[in-house]
């Protein structure tokens, strides 16, 4: 696929006039404009007017990585149908979609309180925020149920592409590519994600997209990827993420606090729903694929990198059932 070069891209310079001629802002209305980080994958602006603050999104064709890495544009359309569902589910954790372009592959919504912090940057700083991983784990149990039973919210996300595109590649095949000794037990565990369509996936259920306001209130953001497909997905990303930061941990108190953070996310989604039998091996992939994929980390040194590599690899050759809290034992480190 060719990234789609005849869209113009929003800047800081031109999003207010883009904005007037959406009638979403008027002409001579004040705003103020401001770039947020917006990862790899969109340019993401915030427009202050009054009474209102909006994030304005625009999906991009190629990801910001070293790696080559094209994405299909219509994920902006999909992530706005998705805000849709889940602000209706969740209203109080998932923002309100104000507007969705599909003609330029922009979104706008509502933005979380302007104090909020990215719980990324808080594990990263020891700060754990005590109860955000209950909220996640029951929250996102609850999304798979509705996934499961709803057969119309379904059919809006069948088209698997994207998650193709962003997900089983990059984390998936591109690390078998380099592992040839893990290839059957990766084609296994694709073939699990692949051969299971029975709820709706968020997709990229991480802690880079999850917001803590200053009173402690949840934000869960960015919904292009969701997907109809297997609900070990959303667990495993979340936990390979933790597991990443338990590796990097720089003390014990801190290893243990994201060790317990992890069985709290489990532990409140499996009093709503199982855990899925194959959990432990697809975060150890993932976790691995943060330091072989295409868009590593950036926070673990060539030392922690390489324990973290040793291990998971260990845990995915392995035959034996390993449960999620043995990911977190201390020896792992």
């Amino acid at each position: 696929m060719e990234p789609n070069l005849s869209v113009e891209l929003l800047t800081e310079q031109t999003v207010l006039n883009y904005l007037i001629g959406q009638g979403i802002v008027g002409e001579n209305e004040p705003a103020t404009v401001e770039i947020l980080t917006g990862g790899v994958s969109n340019t993401v602006i915030a427009v202050s007017i009054p009474g209102q603050n909006i994030v304005i999104k625009q999906a991009l064709p190629e990801l910001k990585v070293a790696e080559k890495w094209e994405a299909d544009q219509r994920r902006a359309i999909v992530e706005a149908d998705a805000l849709k569902l889940f602000h209706s589910l969740s209203p109080n954790q998932v923002p309100k979609l104000v507007f969705i372009d599909p003609d330029t592959f922009v979104l706008g919504m509502e933005r979380v309180p302007l104090e909020s912090t990215v719980w990324k940057a808080d594990l990263l700083n020891g700060i754990f925020h005590p109860g955000i991983a209950t909220s996640l784990g029951t929250t996102l149990a609850q999304w798979h149920l509705f996934g499961e039973t709803d057969q119309n919210s379904r059919a809006k996300f069948k088209e698997d592409t994207l998650f193709e595109q962003l997900r089983v590649d990059p984390f998936y095949r591109f690390v078998a590519e380099k592992n040839i000794a893990l290839k059957a037990q990766i084609q296994s565990l694709i073939d699990e994600l692949e051969n299971d369509h029975s709820t709706i996936v968020h997709g990229d259920f991480s802690p880079k997209n999850f917001m803590v306001s200053p009173s402690g209130e949840l934000y869960i953001l960015d919904f292009e990827v969701t997907h109809v497909g297997n609900p070990v997905f959303d667990l495993a990303f979340l936990l390979a993420h933790l597991l990443c930061k338990f590796f990097r941990a720089e003390s014990e108190t801190d290893a243990i606090s994201l060790a317990r953070i992890a069985e709290e996310f489990c532990s409140s989604y499996a009093d709503l729903r199982q855990l899925p039998p194959s959990l432990s091996r697809h975060t150890a992939l993932i976790a691995l694929a943060r330091v072989e994929g295409k868009s590593p980390v950036n926070y673990l040194n060539s030392n922690q990198q390489a324990k973290l590599q040793r291990y998971t690899k260990s845990v995915i050759m392995s035959d034996a059932y390993i449960p999620v809290s043995d990911l977190f034992e201390m020896m792992a480190r």
